[in-house]
């Protein structure tokens, strides 16, 4: 059974370990490891041009990137010390680091008001670089192992407005027998978040009334994700996206599909790397027969976004029942009624059945909301584009479920 080798065992993994232990490793050159990161990031869309490299035994030190990035104007310019530790290069011209820190980061970003920022801790961990030449997507996807920062804080004329204890994005690999990448888990945790919405009525009153009256004026909660990929079949599940607020409520985004292999990948990268201009003939037409195989490619066995509701639905209905000058009670009552009307609008009467009683029970009782698809076979994206000319057909072929105050499973 071949088992899971965490990027921290890149080495073993890709078998650069046997390389390193029966071959001399080459001698570094700081200029030519920063080249290299530039030409691989390129193919993922970036424009890095680096300051000075120097190097000092087995760590790289850089002066400081501009990042520039596909379709943004300008640049980011990010003025501080790079520093690359445990550098090694191989004699197939590939890379390893382990690790890329950052000095904390103080530094002011807006003058009226004032707004300062301050990051620390940040760090990128287990980094590969492929040989020259192998910019492929199967590549690009073992780059870095994780990414991490530890607190956040940006304050608005010296008062904290946002706060976030630590951000961490990171992958673990396995790989197959002949060492080829097999599979990846990869996770994200943004933790204790918290922000201070009090001051948003300064400067758009009315979003900053909607804020008060909600009782939004600070929030504070969670986002995190889990993910699976497997490289043969393209097969991606999202086990969770949450985003989870205090007294605000939760929303979770799951999803089960097939098709998205790195050979798709390294189409998308090659449409985003282009040189045509993205408005000619061509190129839309490059776009519109790339469209069509996704299309073709991807297969959804499922998916769902749900909410569990942790206080504000009813604060929202109180406060559109006061708008509108009756009571809650009578608005709900009033809103219930309207909702096959709101339905018929949409030209897709089917969708009546399926919407009205769920949203109608959640509206009495806001508990729970949840809106799925569950195929009986997975099915691509262009059949059901094709099944999409009629509606109600659509709704069967995607197994479309709306539910309301359903405990998870």
């Amino acid at each position: 059974m071949i088992g899971t080798i965490k990027t921290t065992g890149l080495f073993a993994a890709t078998g650069l370990a046997t390389i390193m232990l029966m071959q001399p490793a080459m001698a570094l050159e700081a200029d030519a490891f920063v080249e290299r990161i530039a030409t691989v990031y390129q193919a993922m869309g970036y424009d890095l041009t680096f300051g000075e490299a120097t190097l000092e035994g087995d760590t790289i030190t850089v002066d400081g990137v501009t990042v520039g990035l596909a379709g943004v104007e300008e640049p980011m310019v990010l003025d501080t010390e790079l520093t690359f530790t445990g550098v090694v290069e191989y004699d197939d011209g590939s890379y390893t680091a382990e690790s890329l820190t950052v000095p904390d980061i103080d530094t002011e970003f807006a003058t009226d008001p004032v707004g300062h920022l301050t990051l620390s801790d940040i760090v990128a961990e287990d980094l590969w670089l492929p040989a020259d030449g192998d910019t492929s997507s199967l590549a690009l996807l073992q780059t870095v192992g994780r990414i991490a920062t530890g607190p956040l804080t940006i304050t608005r004329d010296g008062a904290e407005v946002i706060k976030i204890d630590s951000m961490e994005a990171a992958s673990d690999f396995t790989y197959a027998d002949d060492d080829s990448l097999e599979s990846l888990v990869s996770t994200l945790a943004i933790t204790n978040i918290w922000a201070d919405l009090s001051t948003v009525g300064e400067e758009e009153p009315e979003a900053g009334a909607i804020i008060e009256a909600l009782g939004l004026t600070n929030i504070s909660g969670n986002i995190t994700q889990t993910m699976s990929w497997t490289m043969a079949d393209g097969h991606i599940v999202i086990d969770e996206f949450l985003f989870d607020f205090a007294d605000v409520g939760a929303l979770d985004i799951k999803a089960d599909f097939s098709g998205f292999t790195p050979a798709m990948l390294d189409k998308v990268y090659a449409l985003q790397n282009s040189d045509l201009d993205p408005t000619s003939e061509e190129a839309q037409a490059q776009q519109m027969m790339a469209g069509m195989e996704i299309a073709q490619a991807l297969t959804i066995a499922s998916a769902s976004i749900r909410y569990d509701d942790a206080g504000l639905a009813p604060k929202l209905l109180d406060l559109f029942a006061a708008q509108s000058g009756a009571d809650r009670a009578t608005f709900v009552e009033g809103l219930k009624a309207t909702l096959p009307a709101m339905i018929a609008e949409s030209g897709i009467p089917a969708l009546a059945d399926v919407v009205v009683p769920p949203v109608s029970e959640f509206l009495d009782d806001p508990q729970s909301l949840e809106i799925a698809i569950n195929p009986a076979t997975p099915t691509s994206l262009l059949v059901l584009g094709a099944a999409a000319s009629n509606p109600a057909s659509l709704i069967q072929a995607l197994g479309l479920t709306v539910t309301a105050n359903q405990k998870t499973k």
